[in-house]
């Protein structure tokens, strides 16, 4: 399977960190974001990389070169930051089947083979990782509505009354009918063209959605104490247990960042 990468941000939350760099570049424990990403996605046996990409492109490209662990990548140029449905539209042209779609700022350690094997089920038409976050902060986000099935019949992007606690992650797999349904979407009140809309288009021609619980965790890399709290989490999970205890110190009075805030950050 594909697997798409949207890497075109420019990090503007993330400054000073992203002074000279595009924010895919940023280091999480000594390595780039979207090398986390990628990472990721050779575990789950992704064959190709479409590296969406857009501010310091140049500087992207050099760093990844034409493969990255013996995966060809293909670069997708976005030449305007107009929203997550224009970022998936720049790969149109490069995917013809299933495929997975990870946003480029992004640290998981969760349950993503659980979604891909979701999207191999005969009746999926897509599939993503939420997860619930508390009930007063769920219109930071786009939240979805599930039935007994767990199957999506709803997606909100930002809602001022949430009909729903399940946050959407940065990961997803969709059938290649998410780009008909891009094409349709119209710019939203900030001027971009949300990855929500396109979804709720699918779900109201009839298409199957399934949602997956994230079992694990992400941190979405949009502020500089986002990455702090990244790299102590990776930390964490690899055994060093003065870095775990210090996260539980923080756990109380640090918030993570549970969902991307606009395709320019």
């Amino acid at each position: 399977m594909k697997a798409v990468v949207l890497a075109a941000g420019k990090g503007t939350r993330l400054k000073p960190l992203t002074d000279d760099k595009p924010k895919a570049l940023v280091e999480v424990d000594d390595k780039p974001i979207i090398e986390h990403c990628l990472d990721d996605l050779v575990s789950l046996d992704a064959d190709e990389f479409v590296v969406v990409v857009g501010h310091r492109k140049e500087q992207i490209i050099g760093r990844l070169g034409d493969e990255y662990r013996g995966v060809p990548i293909t670069y997708a140029h976005q030449r305007e930051p107009l929203g997550l449905a224009h970022a998936v539209l720049t790969a149109e042209q490069y995917i013809d089947d299933d495929f997975m779609l990870m946003l480029g700022d992004n640290v998981f350690r969760a349950n993503l083979e659980d979604v891909v094997e979701e999207q191999r089920k005969e009746a999926a038409d897509a599939a993503f990782l939420v997860e619930e976050v508390p009930w007063e902060k769920a219109s930071r986000f786009g939240v979805c509505v599930t039935n007994g099935d767990g199957e999506i019949t709803d997606v909100v992007e930002k809602p001022d009354d949430p009909p729903s606690n399940l946050a959407m992650t940065g990961f997803y797999t969709f059938s290649p009918a998410i780009f008909d349904a891009c094409h349709l979407v119209q710019p939203s009140d900030r001027g971009e063209y949300e990855l929500p809309d396109a979804i709720d288009l699918l779900i109201r021609s009839g298409r199957t959605i399934s949602a997956v619980t994230l079992d694990g965790w992400r941190v979405d890399v949009g502020y500089p104490e986002d990455r702090d709290e990244a790299e102590r989490r990776l930390r964490a999970a690899d055994g060093d247990a003065s870095v775990e205890r210090s996260d539980s110190a923080h756990a109380s009075s640090k918030e993570v960042s549970l969902s991307g805030e606009g395709e320019d950050d």
